[in-house]
This record gives C-alpha cells, structure tokens and sequence, in this order.
C-alpha cells in the first residue's frame, strides 16, 4: 500500500494521524468515508480550539490571481436565492392592498359603469336598494310590530332600534313609517311544519319493522288532513317533508301528529307469502292473526304506531325545533320518538319574500362589517345577535324553505364580496347547500339564474386571488385556507351546468383569458388562465421592480447578476409553490400549478437569457500556450472572467432541474440551455489552466519547501497545486454538463490540462532545488542530503499521486459508460484507451521527474565519494579515517534520505547511488590500473566495496535487485579481486582457470 494519503476533498485537510512503523514509513489506511467525518471533526475541533488560517505563503499565492479559482469553486455558496427572493416579497407585499382594491373596482366598474360611488354613509342603501329601502323599511317594522310566536315581543323595542341603526333613518322617518306598521291588520297565521325523521318506532309489522307515515292536523280543525309518503321496512324513517297550516286561534290550538303502520290491501296469499319474513313468535302472532282478520273480513286497516300533541303556544317567534315522544292509549311506555321543525309564519307570495330576504341579508350585513370592521376575509357569517333575530324573523314570518335562505345569502354574499372580502370558507358553506337543490331542480329557472349571476359577481374575485397570490405570505395558514375554499368553490361549480348562453366570464371583464375559454364558461380553463396570467404578472412585476441599469451595464458581472437575480426569484416563486400551493391545487381541483407556471417562467427565461449568453462567450477572446509546459508561461494580456457568467449557469441548472426533475416527458425550451455556454467554459477552462500555472509558479517561488507539518512529508507548494486540481473538479461537478459527447471534450481538456499542470510543477520544482546542499570551503566543495531536496521529491510524489484519484472523480466512468450507450461500446473502448494513454503518459513523466532530480542528487554526492573511496584505498590498512568518514557521510545522508522519503523512492535511491558508485568504483580502476597502482590498492578497495555493500543492503534485500545492471557489480568485484593479487598470486589463479 501507498505510505501517502490519496488527495480526497480540500486539500491541505489531512487525515488522522497514520501509525508510523519505523521513519519513513506511514500508512494512511482509511476508507474515504472515515477520512470525511475525520476531517469534518478535525474542522470542528480546531475552530473551536484556534481558527484554522492558511499558510502565508498559501495566502499569497491566492492573493496573486485574486482567488480565482477559489471563486468558482464556491460559485454555488455565494448566491442565496431565497434571501433576494424575501426581500423583494417584503417590496411587493407592500403593494397587495392597493393592488386588490383596484382589481375589485374594476370589476365593479364594468358590471355597473353608470353608478356613481357615494360617499356619503348615509346614502349607501340607495346603491345597494334604489328605491325599495323605504319599502323594505317598513315591511321589517310591520313584521316586528306584528311578530308572529309566543314571546317575541319581549326585545321589540330593542330589535326596533337596532333596525333605526342599520337602515340609518331619521327618527321623524322611522316614527312615520313605524305608525303605519301598527295601523296595519295584523296578517294571516300559518303553521310551517317539517317533519324530519323518527326514531325507535314500535315494530307493526310480522318482518320486525314498520312502514311508517305520519299524519298532521291541528285540533280545531282535525277534517283538514295531511299525510307524509310512507317509507317501508323501517323503524328510523326519514321523511324532510313540509307542510303549511292555516291557523285561526293560536293561543289554544295545538297540532297533532299520529304515527302509522300502513297496511296495504294483499290476499290470504299473499300475507302467507311473507311467511319467511317472519321475526321471533311475536310475528308469527302478529302473522297469523292478520290472515285471520283478512280471511274473515277482507279488511286491512292501517295500524296506528303512536301520537305527539303540541300546543301551539310553545312556538316561538324564531321556531322551534324539537324530540317528542309518541304516546298510544293504553300503552305506558314510549312507541318512538319524531323529530319537528315548527314556525307560525305569514302567508306571502316566495319570490316577494325571496327579494327581501336577500335585501334585508345585505342590509344587514353592512351594517355588521361597518360595527366590526373585521379584515378581509375574515368575517366568518356570524351576523350581530339581533340582525341574526331579525333575519330568522323574517324566515319564519314569511315561510321561507333553507334552499331559498341560503340562495339569498349566496346572492348577497357574493355580491358584497367585491366591496369587502368575506371568507371563502364561508361562501364554500353557502354553495354545498344550494348545490343538491339545484342539481334536483328544485330552484325554478329564475331562481337559479339568479344563483349564478351572483357566481358570475364573485369570479373577478376568485381568479384574482389565485392570480394575486404572490402578494400573500405563503406561510400564513389562513392563507393556504383560503385558497383552498376558494378552489373548492371552483370545483363545486364545475358539477353545474349554467343556464343556456350565459357568459360567467364575460369578455369584457376578463380580457386576459384564452381563446380557447369559449363560450367563457369554462371553470378548469379559466383556472388555468389565471395561473397563467399570475405568473405573467409576477414575471413582469420581477422586471419592473428590479434595476434596468444593471442589464444596460457595459460591466459583463453587473449586466449577468441582474439575469441571475431574475432567475432567483423566479426560482423563489416555484418553490413556493411546490412547498405552498402545489398539493392544494392538486387534491382540490386536480390540476399540476407548478407545471403552468414553469411553463410560462420557460418561455420568458428562453427570450431574456439565451441571446445574452451566447453573445457573451461570442466576446470571449482565445488565449495562447507554449508547446512545452516546462518552458514557462505565454503572457496572455487582460486574462480576466468574472464568476457571473457560471452563477447564471447554475441558476439556469436549477431553473431547468426544477422543471425536468418533476415533469420529465415534457420537451422545454431552456432544456438545452447548456449548449449556449460551450464556449465559455471551453474559454474558462483554458484561462483555469493559464491561471493555474501561474500559480503553480507563485507557489514553488513563496514556498520553503518545509513539511507543513509534523504529519506529512509534503510542502504548502503540493497543497497549493492540489487545491487548484480541487477546484477546477469542484467547477465541474457543479457544471453536472448533461451532454454525453461535450463532456467527454470537456473531461479529457481538463485531464490533459492537469496533467499539464503536473508535468510544470515537477520541472519547478526541480529548478527550484538546484543549488540547495551545496557547501564550499579552502580545501574541498561538498553535498549534503537536505530535507529540501526530500521534501521535493516529496511534492512531486504527492501530486503523481494525485492524477489517478482526480480522474475518477470527474465522472469519467460515467461518461464513457453513457457514450457505450447512445454510441457504442468500441467506441467508449477507444476514448477510454486515448484518455488512458494521456494519463499514462503523464504519470511516467511526472515520475521520470523524481528519477531526475534523484538522479541530480546522487550525481551531486558522487565528487565526496569518490574521494573518500580514493583516501580508503590508499590507506585503509593504516589506521586511516577516511573509510570512516566515507561510512559517516553516507549514514547522515541516507538517514536524511530515510526519515524524509517514502519507501519507494528511498529504495530508488539507493539504487541510483549503488549503480552510479559502481560505475565511479569502474572509472577509479580504471585510472589506477593505468597509475599502476599496486596490489594493495585494489585490496583495499575491495575491502571498501564489501563494507559499503554491507551498508547499502536494505530492508533483507539485496543490493544487486535495487540495482539497474546487477553485472557490473559482479564485474567490479572480479576485477578488484584480479588486481589484488600478486605476481605468483595471478601465477597460480591463470593454471588453476586453465
């Protein structure tokens, strides 16, 4: 395993601390997960024990390029849409009441352009009743002077000068008016009774059950009859009839209702047929003596189930609705129980009594908004104590059904809505009640007309609200509440079918809507609409508020932050919606918002953004490159790019994920935004690549070529060059460039300009180190080992390193795997081998720069070697130093060597040290052999030999498989060994080879 940490996340950022076994020797054995969470601690801890601060040269050699690419590494950190999109929010909501207020008298203003707005208080009814008020006056005070029910006098006084109030009469007025009320006759009694439904009914019949009806009279006159319908088999019937009886004396009449079993006229056979109904012995009796009564007789009289007597001075003015037990004669405990709604009312004509209602509901109801002054939307239908009494009154006096009540509301609601928001909620209550009445018909034609004339008042309302509400904060439940009656409104009304040729949407009103909402009545078209049309609005209200002289600007960064603040908020907008709006628009009026609005914020980004990028990379202008990195840097003049440009790219990313992610079938126009920045980033990555030679230069210059501490081996230089490699993939990954094939361009530029940077930074690296280590004095120049030559080869090494790792997180796999896909997989096969070559190439170069300077340091070490090796031969035997001295230069060196090199390029340098002292060891025989050296020599230089390949022997392993050419260690040994031999020596040694 590598002893060096493989470059993962920022660099600089190490990991935890290896285990060293033995100097030199480290292990980083993690898996990249684990060196994530450490380094995230390891963050943590020192911001907390001491702020984690750059080194200065590190400092510096960002400073020289003006962090450039420390910029776009954070392109994605330095735009905060949402804090833009707040404060315009803020801006706009400011606007929202003026806003609304005007959209409502517009509205107002085309249904009835010729009536002018009074001002007056007092003259507010003359808009809303014309000429009736008077009329509609003096039928309330006649209805409560002759108040019809027991106890309804008692708050008269009360009730008559609340009505004083709310019509806002005089009180010369309201005396005259009052005094004819009471010159009146009172009017004819009736008795309106519904009869709603039993419960517990006493069985009849042989099944266990009954088939109940009712019967109702009143006492005085019990001839005048009248019946329900018969519900069959059933003990709880329902039945929700009316009825309308006429009253003479009601301070001593009293109604009577009889509960019956109806008996139908059937044979003996017929009885006899329902034999496998019967339920327990009490219906075999009940059975048996019906057969019996039919077969003697013939007759089949109905059986009487119970009775409920109620005087009718037990209803009140305002009814009653009541439980009363049924009785029977003879019979002790309860037959049932019948549920009633009973009111004394005046005989009066519906439609009349239909027109007041709903004149006195809007009377009434502003009154009750001038007294509460609640805010809009707020007022929930809960009218003032007595304008509640005085429109039950009314109800009940006149004999008004519910289905004509809650029309008159619905009628003045709406239209009162256009002057004061009421709650949605509240006028969603109103139409679920009208809703079965008119799907069953039970509204004349005239009466429903007038239901949707009222819907067709409230429509400028609710498509307003869908298309205003950007104006409300989206967080405010009571807003999302809203908009959700207010869709359900929508979609109830949807299940109607408007009369013949009405226009619920008139053209004139609603100018905005479709050509395809024809005739104007299209419920689901109109919503679309106004989606539609809000988002249009918001867009142009985002253009309007935001400043049109940063688009005019003539600096590039000023003119594209003002796209990329328009972009923001429009962003802003969509996730509003999916968070806010989306589910409720979905689950009530099963319709995809988000979707319109996407599609119109497509439309208008395509039209503004598209011809400004591309004339901007037009601009760009091409740089120049040496052939050969090592030969330095071309001066490019003026290399400068703003971040601006690839912060509208991620916006115009997320703008389109936004729309693809959710609706992945559709085929936007912004969908192939990214082809209209290829020459940009084509344009950035060489301007990264000058950029990043230029610092890779700056930082070789201000580094020390220090370990950047205890933990490593490696200088801030490395570090600095990693962090450029970081970056530029940070850049990359935040393109998440969608197209197969530009991509593999765009990869394979950005592999060659690494490796580009990795080649400069090795031949800087080494030129940076030349001169170090040498000494001089009066006698002799010597080399000594440095850390600095260490921690260069050190660097280099660490950035060979790096290539690998870098590739693979750049995606490439994926990449090539794709173009398998849409090309074919020879195809992927020979841009995979291409790019592979690249890096291969690019490593053994790196690597054949640290054999280099290896190569450097070891020719510079051979001169002391030589020397030593010369003094040792000539005087090893005579107690001479110099072998020692010999030992201890390569000892303190190798030491150097071994605490400050990996293992791998330790061993390659004692390989490259043995084969060039080999090589010295061949030269010094060779000149000896012609100084005619003697005998002894050589035998000491043997012996050097010997002690010195006992020093180099590393790790059990022999010398000979570090060294490139093992046979000329042999060949050096077997020469020294001839020439050490004597005369009678090499004598004998030539027979013995004989």
């Amino acid at each position: 395993m590598s002893p060096w940490p493989q470059p993962e996340g920022p660099p600089g950022v190490r990991s935890a601390t290896s285990t060293l076994e033995h100097p030199g020797k480290r292990c980083w054995q993690l898996s990249v997960d684990r060196l994530l969470l450490i380094r995230v601690w390891r963050r943590r801890w020192r911001r907390k024990v001491f702020p984690l601060q750059p080194s200065r040269s590190t400092f510096w050699v960002r400073q020289s390029d003006g962090e450039f690419f420390e910029k776009f590494g954070s392109v994605m950190r330095n735009r905060t849409s949402l804090m833009v999109s707040e404060s315009i929010d803020r801006e706009c909501a400011s606007s929202v009441a003026a806003e609304c207020s005007q959209e409502a008298e517009n509205s107002e203003a085309v249904e009835d352009s010729e009536e002018e707005h009074l001002p007056e208080e007092a003259e507010i009814f003359s808009r809303v009743l014309g000429s009736n008020v008077e009329q509609l006056y003096a039928e309330v005070l006649y209805e409560t002077v002759h108040v019809i029910g027991f106890g309804a006098k008692e708050n008269q006084d009360e009730i008559l000068s609340f009505l004083k109030t709310a019509f806002k009469f005089d009180d010369e007025k309201h005396d005259m008016l009052l005094e004819e009320a009471r010159a009146k006759e009172a009017p004819d009694i009736l008795l309106n009774v519904e009869v709603i439904e039993a419960h517990e009914l006493h069985a009849k019949d042989c099944n266990g059950l009954s088939d109940p009806f009712c019967t109702l009279y009143l006492s005085n006159g019990p001839t005048q009859r009248y019946n329900t319908s018969v519900k069959t088999k059933t003990l709880k019937p329902t039945w929700e009839e009316h009825f309308s009886l006429p009253v003479e004396d009601p301070n001593n009449d009293v109604l009577v209702i009889e509960v019956w079993d109806f008996d139908p006229a059937e044979t003996v056979r017929e009885k006899l047929g329902k034999f496998s109904d019967v339920k327990g012995v009490k219906g075999f009796k009940k059975l048996f003596k019906e057969v019996a009564i039919t077969a003697s007789t013939g007759k089949h009289d109905n059986e009487l189930v119970g009775t409920v007597e109620i005087p009718l001075k037990e209803v009140v003015s305002g009814g009653v609705k009541l439980w009363r037990s049924l009785t029977k004669k003879g019979k002790s405990k309860s037959q049932g129980q019948v549920h009633l709604r009973l009111a004394l009312g005046a005989l009066k004509n519906v439609q009349v009594a239909t027109q007041e209602h709903r004149q006195l509901v809007r009377v009434l109801l502003k009154h009750d908004l001038e007294v509460t002054q609640p805010l809009p939307y707020k007022w929930s239908g809960r009218f003032l104590e007595l304008a509640d009494s005085v429109l039950n009154q009314h109800r009940i006096q006149t004999g008004l059904d519910e289905n004509h009540v809650q029309l008159a509301r619905w009628a003045e609601f709406c239209a009162v809505h256009i002057d004061h928001a009421l709650n949605f909620q509240l006028l969603g209550r109103t139409l679920e009640k009208l809703i079965r009445p008119i799907k069953d018909g039970v509204l004349s034609d005239e009466e429903a007309r007038v239901f949707w004339e009222a819907a067709r008042k409230l429509m400028p309302a609710c498509l307003t609200c869908i298309r205003k509400i950007r104006k409300l904060m989206p967080t405010d439940k009571d807003t999302l509440t809203q908009l959700e009656a207010l869709l359900s409104i929508l979609v109830q009304l949807t299940t109607l079918t408007p009369p013949k040729d009405f226009e619920l949407f008139p053209a004139n009103m609603f100018a905005w809507l479709s050509a395809s909402n024809e005739p104007h009545s299209d419920i689901h078209q109109s919503i679309q609409d106004a989606v539609r049309q809000g988002a249009k609005d918001w867009y142009d209200h985002i253009m309007e508020i935001n400043n049109d002289d940063d688009k005019k600007s003539d600096d590039q960064d000023i003119q594209l932050s003002y796209y990329i603040k328009i972009l923001s908020l429009l962003q802003s907008d969509l996730l509003k919606a999916i968070e806010y709006h989306d589910k409720i628009y979905s689950e009530v009026a099963q319709f995809e918002y988000t979707k319109v609005i996407y599609e119109v914020y497509d439309e208008r980004v395509f039209g503004l953004v598209e011809p400004v990028v591309q004339q901007t990379c037009k601009n760009l202008k091409p740089l120049r490159f040496n052939e050969d990195p090592t030969q330095g840097l071309y001066d490019n003049d003026d290399i400068t790019m703003g971040t601006s440009l690839f912060e509208l790219y991620i916006a115009l990313q997320r703008f389109v994920v936004m729309g693809k992610g959710r609706y992945l079938n559709e085929d936007y126009k912004c969908s192939k935004f990214h082809t209209w920045f290829v020459k940009g980033v084509a344009q950035w990555l060489d301007i990264a690549l000058y950029k990043a030679l230029k610092r890779i230069e700056k930082a070789v210059e201000l580094g020390n070529l220090q370990p950047i501490d205890e933990h490593v081996k490696f200088s801030s230089s490395a570090v600095d060059t990693l962090s450029i490699y970081y970056q530029i993939k940070v850049f990359w990954k935040q393109l998440n460039w969608p197209d197969v094939e530009s991509s593999y361009t765009f990869v394979a530029k950005i592999i060659d300009d690494i490796c580009r940077c990795s080649e400069f930074y090795a031949a800087k690296m080494s030129t940076r180190v030349a001169g170090l280590g040498e000494t001089e004095n009066a006698f002799s120049k010597k080399f000594e080992v440095t850390t600095e030559w260490c921690t260069a080869i050190n660097n280099i090494e660490y950035i060979r390193q790096a290539i690998h790792p870098f590739v693979l997180e750049l995606g490439l796999e994926n990449i090539l795997n794709s173009m398998a896909e849409f090309h074919s997989e020879s195809n992927a096969t020979q841009c995979r081998k291409t790019l592979q070559l690249v890096i291969d190439e690019a490593i053994d170069t790196v690597s054949n720069k640290i054999i280099d300077l290896i190569e450097i340091m070891a020719e510079k070490m051979i001169p002391s070697l030589h020397r030593f090796l010369v003094e040792a031969a000539e005087l090893l035997r005579q107690n001479n130093m110099s072998l020692d001295r010999l030992m201890d230069y390569l000892q303190k060196n190798f030491e150097t060597l071994h605490s400050h090199l990996s293992e791998e390029n330790f061993k390659r340098t004692l390989a490259i040290v043995w084969d060039k002292l080999t090589k010295q060891l061949q030269e010094l025989i060779d000149s000896s052999i012609e100084k005619r050296r003697p005998p002894s020599f050589f035998a000491n230089l043997s012996d050097a030999l010997g002690i010195m390949e006992g020093f180099f022997k590393y790790d059990e392993t022999e010398i000979a498989s570090l060294c490139e050419n093992s046979d000329l260690l042999a060949t050096t040994k077997a020469r020294l060994k001839m020439h050490s031999l004597d005369t009678s020596e090499l004598i004998q040694q030539y027979f013995l080879n004989r």
